[in-house]
Parts: structure tokens; C-alpha cells; sequence
């Protein structure tokens, strides 16, 4: 075994830090003395005859003080066992990260250093194994291979480099060849908090202080085998891609917690990115962390009293930050939110309040006067109270204000250890599902959606979505605020234009949005209008080639495509910078288990199942009360999924006709409508047909279309006749719900009735 791998090299050292950092800057003189300091010292006492027994006694001195200034707290590292070759890879997310390491590891483990950061620690790294490597030079994995091979456990960070970002960053092909060739256990490690520290590379992207707590924990080990059939070249992209997936689990497992309450997460992070800090605005006003706190304690202190008999509390507000400060404030008081859809009609609403046991609603009336819906809140007012958010704010007091002051101050946490919150689903029901969603499941999606995309302080998002709909929610509204990220909130996703000029006002770098907003988004805005977004996601309904197109084509921004739903709360899957497939919906967010059941007529793939923290806890059925969910999830979805874990949706179960016994998928035959008309708009639904047992019939705002060159499309490319709608209408538009989607219960309400401008027809 060569000496220089295996042992400290303990030579003098002396004027390094005057080499490596210039003069004239408050960091170089600051990191200058105190490398001098510590070169004497090392000069002094160290180098000498007893330099084992100075460790001895030095090693553990130096781990008391860091444990306590770091409070670190070290999970699992029971798991690694030494006495066997291993690998152990952590994330990397300060210069602290290793030395931190080798206080808790045994001292025969061999650390693996980049040159460049061993030359910044070159004192630390005296006193552990290590070797340094040049991540350019291909030669430098036979040293790490000889160390395995010898018996010996190898600490290597896979990303081979410190976070910029505050997420994970590629992983090397290196790692997973070492694990490869081989074969030892891989022990996967996370370590938290560090990246707040000053000893990280996010200044300006995070609030660093010189000691936040740490958390270091150790997954479950793997191991990777060798197959002697496949070229190298593939396995190791392959292990690569195993890696990358088995960290972006560890990490959301590292940040998950028992029992969460949403208005305590909010508490913890005023405290983590500070409480000055600006967090969200509207048209109208703007909050602080502080002023966000202090006013769910003062409005949560006037509610309670009037709520004592009701646990289900209706909200009938829009995307705004009145409606966010209620959010909490119910949060803190032990109340359930129910958030109710303001487009629909008062039979549909007062069907939700009576579904979920809501007795009382509280609105505005600036809001009901500018949303002209004055017949809405006269509906509602038959069977339910209506609280106005301006009634309430007259009553409130200097003692009140003083009161929310004092909770402020001494960090007064919400009633209860966790909580609901209540969506509505917009089925084909004939009365509407409530939708029970813990603060655990909100949590957990929010955690699923960090550890594969990176958000930090420097990012500003825009949420013109509404905060019924669970994308609104989770994504647009407690995602940013739960992370430090500063959002926009606008009320309404359909005024494109101004969302346009919003996105190059307020500097925008994360945009959220269905295919049809972004299109009209992309249609109305100037070139540059979009120049700072980094990100821009697309869900609740399929991605359409031509919007993806022309967001590249003008922007040079790329759409990356989700999938999910209400009952996930909702991001189940997402294509991200790391792992993207045009075409697909992207991998299932970490901690999420799937199954797929086979489906008459469908060769390959099946409905999706799903289970995961993110999950809802049941429904709220009209007229039942609650049901459990059950173990897994029906999405109601037919999917594939490839060898990478790519999802594609292929269709709906209930978007399916069955004609003469054969399935049809409904959204295939708008796909093959669009590619025979030049991708025009275009949807089906299907009624019941007493010789065929169904029939479709195709929807669009195009006269163009029309059933003989559709049919002759479907015979020139070998397609079946079922594929085929029975009739085709013409509309000036088609129906959408608030949330983007298309409206198909309208749809098939107007195909029951026979409504078009023109119809044409097979027959």
C-alpha cells in the first residue's frame, strides 16, 4: 500500500495562506491571520516525535467544540460497517463537510479531495488519510481502487464539487464505476444545515450564519453489480442515474418530519432566512416574515372567538395576500381551511360547504364587488354565515395588535401539532368530493419538489393561479414561502398580458402554469419579457408541443412538464434540469412507491397506483362523511413507464369510450385530430350509443375540421376506424375550468344536449 495514500503527510508548512490569498481584501487578511496562527501552532507542536499523542488528545477537544457550536446531531452511522471495504458518498455542501466527517469516522477511512479544496485545507487534511485527485485526470481512480482493494472505506463526494445551487448537483461517472468494478457497499449520506453556514458557497442565495445546527445522516447502504454483457460506457451512466436517485431520496428522507403544523414551519423559516425578510406581495400590499406572523396572530385572535363551533372553515378569496394571512392565521387557531372554487355556481359551492361540514365562509367584499359576485355570496347566504375580511379588520384593537405582538415575540406556535386543509375535486360527480389533505402531505410535497429542483433566496416566483386549485397552493403559494423564496400573487391566471409585463417587472425566475395559460402568456409577451426565469413548470393538464415550441423558439426558456393530482397534494411526478425526457411528465418525485395495474385493451403500461407521505389521508363524501384512503392510490391514469423511470401519460380510465367492446382512448383521438388539422383545438368526449354502446364526438373552435379528411388521416397512416368521432361541432370556444384544464362535464352536458354551431357526422 503506498504511504502516501494511506498515511498524514505531516510535513512543516509555512507561508501558505500568504501565497493563496492576495492582499488588499477584508477575507484574505481575516483567513491569512489565522493560517499563520495556525501554521506556528502546527510547526510548533504537532510535527514532532508524540504527534499521535497530541491527536489523540486534540482530535476529540476539536469534535466537542464543533458538536456543540454545530449541535450536530449524527443519524444512523451505526449502519457502516467498517471491517469491510465500503464506500461512503455525502452531499457536498460546504468546506466543513469532510472535516466534519472525519470527526466521526474512524480514522482508517481515506478521504477523497479535489486538489483545489485540499490546498485550502492542506492543515485540516494533515490529520486524516487522503488522497487528492485531479477530477481531469482519468488515472486518479486507480488510487481510490487500490484503497478498496486494500481493505479500506473511501469517503468521495459523487457531485465533485460544493453546491452552488443548494441542491444536488450532477454526479460523476467515477463514483459509480468505483461501485461497478468493485462491487462494495455504497453508503449514501446527507448532510443538512451546513449549506446555511459561512463556510458554503451560497452567499446572497441563503442567509448564512456562522453556526446553524447540523444534521448528518447515513441511508440504508446498496450495492451495484457489474454486468459483463452491457458496454462499461452504459452501466456507468447507469450508476450514475441510481446514485443521483438514491441521494434526491436520502435528502427528502433527511428533511421529513414526524408531525408538522404549517403555520410552525412558517416560524422556523422566518428564523432560518430572516424575519425582515420580504416574502409575499400583491398588487396592493407586501409582507414581511414578521408582518405575515403578526398578522395571522392578531386576525387568528379575532377569528377564534367567532369560529368556536366550527372546525371546517370556508375561504372564498383569491390568489392574494389577504388570503395567505387567513391561511395561517386558521393554521395557528387549530382551524381546517376549506377552499372553495369562487367560479363555480352557489348549488356547486353550497353542495362543497355541506360535503365538508362548513357553516361559515369568510370573503371580501372588495372581492365580491370587483368579481361581480354578488349572486354567488346571495346563494351562499341562504344555508351558511358569511364573515367579511373588512367587518373584521374595523374590530380589531391597539390590545389585539398588542397581543399579536407579544405571541411574535415569544414565538407562539400553532394550537395543534398538525392540521387539515380541505380541497374540492372538479369531478363528473353529481356532487363534488372534498378532498382531506393533512399539513403533513403539504409538507412532504414540498419537500419532494426541493430535493430534485433547486430554489433559493436570490429566485422570485409569480403565482397567478388559484390557491383552490391544489398547484396554486402547494407550488405557487406555501412552497415559496415555507423556503424563503419571495412570490407575487395575482389573481387571476387569465389576464396574459399583464402577467407578461409582471414576469419582466418584478424579475421573475420561477413561473408555474397549465399548457393554455402559457400559451396565452407566450402569445402576449415581448421577447425579453421573460428574461430572467430560470424555470418555468407546467401542469394540470398535457403540455402541448406547440406552446413547448414557442417558449424555446422566443424565449429560449424550456417548459418542464409535471403531473399530479389533488389527492398527491398534487406533484407526484416533474422533468427537471438533472433528468428531462421531452414527451414525458418526468420521474416520480423521491419517497413515492407506484404499481401499475394492467388495463383491458392496453398492451403496454397500466393505471398508475401510488403511496407516499404526499398522499391524501381520504375523502369527504356527500352524504357518507369521511372515508380513509385506501393503501394506494388509483390515479385513474393509464401510464407507462420507462427503463429510466420516465413517465408518459397515455390516457384517462374515464377517457375512454367503449365501442362494439373495443377501448378507445379519447385523448388519443384528439392527438391524431390535432396532427391531421396542424394542432388545432380541439376535445372529445364520448355519450351512450344504443347500437354501438358508445360514440364520440370531437369539439373544436376550428370550422376546419371535419370528419373526411380526419378519416382518410387515419386510413393513410394505418390507424384504426375506431379512432374515428361519430360527429364533429364547431364552437366559438371551448369551455375551461378556472384551473386551465378543459371543462369535459360541460362538454358532455352540451354533447347530451346536441349543442354546436355545426356539426358534421360520420353517418
Amino acid at each position: 500500500m503506498d504511504s502516501a495514500v494511506m498515511q498524514p503527510r505531516l510535513q512543516p508548512c509555512t507561508g501558505y495562506y500568504d501565497q493563496r490569498l492576495g492582499p488588499g481584501t477584508k477575507e484574505s487578511w481575516y483567513f491569512s491571520k489565522i493560517g499563520r496562527t495556525l501554521e506556528w501552532y502546527i510547526n510548533r507542536f504537532i510535527i514532532s516525535k508524540k504527534v499521535w499523542s497530541h491527536m489523540v488528545l486534540i482530535r476529540p477537544l476539536i469534535k466537542w467544540i464543533l458538536t456543540l457550536c454545530f449541535r450536530i446531531r449524527m443519524q444512523g452511522i451505526q449502519n457502516i460497517d467498517f471491517s469491510q471495504p465500503s464506500l461512503i458518498i455525502p452531499n457536498h455542501v460546504s468546506l466543513l463537510d469532510a472535516v466534519l466527517l472525519s470527526l466521526y469516522l474512524p480514522p482508517s477511512v481515506t478521504f477523497v479531495a479535489n486538489t483545489e479544496i485540499a490546498r485550502k485545507f492542506a492543515i485540516v487534511m494533515r490529520f486524516c488519510r487522503h488522497i487528492t485527485v485531479d477530477p481531469l485526470n482519468p488515472y486518479s481512480i486507480r488510487r481510490m481502487l487500490r484503497v478498496i482493494n486494500a481493505g479500506g472505506s473511501l469517503v468521495i463526494f459523487p457531485e465533485g464539487r460544493i453546491t452552488t445551487t443548494g441542491g444536488l448537483m450532477k454526479m460523476y461517472s467515477g463514483v459509480g464505476y468505483l461501485a461497478l468494478k468493485t462491487g462494495v457497499p455504497v453508503y449514501p449520506v446527507t448532510i443538512i444545515g451546513l449549506e446555511h453556514s459561512r463556510f458554503s458557497y451560497l452567499k446572497g442565495k441563503v442567509k448564512r450564519r456562522w453556526f446553524p445546527p447540523v444534521t448528518i445522516r447515513v441511508g440504508a447502504p446498496f450495492t451495484l453489480k457489474r454486468d459483463e454483457h452491457k458496454p462499461m460506457r452504459e452501466q456507468k451512466a447507469a450508476a450514475s442515474d441510481y446514485i443521483l436517485r438514491t441521494m434526491q431520496e436520502e435528502l427528502f428522507a433527511s428533511r421529513m418530519k414526524p408531525r408538522v403544523n404549517l403555520f410552525d414551519e412558517a416560524l422556523e423559516a422566518a428564523r432560518t432566512h430572516g424575519k425582515s425578510r420580504e416574502i409575499a406581495k400583491d398588487l396592493s400590499s407586501r409582507v414581511s416574515y414578521r408582518k405575515l406572523l403578526m398578522a395571522s396572530y392578531v386576525l387568528g385572535r379575532k377569528l377564534k372567538p367567532l369560529l368556536t363551533a366550527n372546525q371546517q372553515v370556508g375561504i372564498l378569496l383569491p390568489t392574494s395576500v389577504g388570503h395567505t394571512v387567513l391561511l395561517f392565521a386558521l393554521f395557528q387557531i387549530g382551524k381546517t381551511p376549506a377552499i372553495l372554487n369562487f367560479s363555480h355556481g352557489a348549488r356547486t359551492l353550497l353542495d362543497c360547504c355541506e360535503t365538508a361540514g362548513v357553516y361559515t365562509v369568510i370573503t371580501s367584499r372588495t372581492f365580491v364587488e370587483k368579481g361581480k359576485l354578488d349572486r354567488l355570496v346571495n346563494g351562499l347566504e341562504q344555508q351558511v354565515s358569511l364573515l367579511y375580511l373588512e367587518d373584521i379588520r374595523e374590530t380589531i384593537t391597539p390590545k389585539d395588535k398588542l397581543g399579536g405582538l407579544f405571541a411574535y415575540l415569544l414565538g407562539k406556535k400553532a394550537a395543534a401539532e398538525t392540521g387539515e386543509l380541505i380541497l374540492f375535486t372538479s369531478g363528473s360527480e353529481s356532487k363534488p368530493k372534498g378532498v382531506v389533505l393533512t399539513h403533513e402531505n403539504l409538507y412532504a410535497n414540498i419537500q419532494q419538489v426541493k430535493s430534485v429542483i433547486d430554489f433559493t433566496s436570490r429566485d422570485k416566483i409569480l403565482n397567478a393561479l388559484p390557491m383552490f386549485h391544489s398547484f396554486g397552493l402547494t407550488a405557487g403559494t406555501l412552497l415559496p414561502i415555507l423556503s424563503g423564496v419571495p412570490v407575487f400573487l395575482y389573481p387571476s391566471p387569465l389576464h396574459y398580458k399583464v402577467i407578461a409585463e409582471l414576469c419582466y417587472d418584478q424579475n421573475v425566475t420561477i413561473l408555474f402554469g397549465t399548457s393554455t395559460f402559457l400559451a396565452g402568456y407566450g402569445k402576449q409577451a415581448h421577447p425579453y419579457n421573460f428574461y430572467a426565469l430560470r424555470y418555468v413548470f407546467a401542469g394540470a393538464e398535457k403540455l402541448k408541443d406547440e406552446v413547448r415550441q414557442l417558449w424555446q423558439e422566443k424565449f429560449g426558456v424550456r417548459i418542464f412538464e409535471g403531473y399530479g393530482a389533488t389527492e398527491t397534494s398534487p406533484i407526484l411526478s416533474l422533468n427537471t434540469p438533472l433528468a428531462h425526457q421531452k414527451g414525458t411528465v418526468g420521474r416520480l418525485l423521491p419517497g413515492i412507491a407506484y404499481r401499475l395495474e394492467a388495463v383491458e385493451g392496453i398492451a403496454d403500461g397500466g393505471e398508475l397506483l401510488v403511496q407516499g407521505p404526499n398522499v391524501m389521508k381520504g375523502y369527504l363524501l356527500h352524504g357518507k362523511g369521511f372515508v380513509a384512503a385506501d393503501t394506494w392510490y388509483r390515479t385513474g391514469d393509464v401510464v407507462s413507464i420507462d427503463s429510466q423511470g420516465f413517465l408518459t401519460i397515455q390516457s384517462r380510465l374515464k377517457r375512454f369510450a367503449k365501442i362494439g367492446g373495443e377501448m378507445v382512448s379519447l385523448n388519443q383521438v384528439e392527438s391524431l385530430a390535432e396532427q391531421c388539422f396542424g394542432h388545432a383545438e380541439v376535445a372529445c368526449v364520448s355519450i351512450g350509443d344504443q347500437r354501438k354502446g358508445e360514440r364520440i364526438i370531437l369539439y373544436t373552435t376550428d370550422p376546419a375540421v371535419q370528419i373526411a379528411p380526419l378519416r382518410q388521416f387515419l386510413a393513410d397512416n394505418g390507424y384504426s376506424p375506431l379512432l374515428l368521432p361519430h360527429t364533429v361541432q364547431v364552437l366559438e370556444r371551448l369551455p375551461l375550468l378556472a384551473s386551465g384544464k378543459t371543462d369535459y362535464v360541460t362538454l358532455r352536458q352540451m354533447a347530451e344536449q346536441g349543442g354546436g354551431i355545426r356539426e358534421t357526422t360520420t353517418a
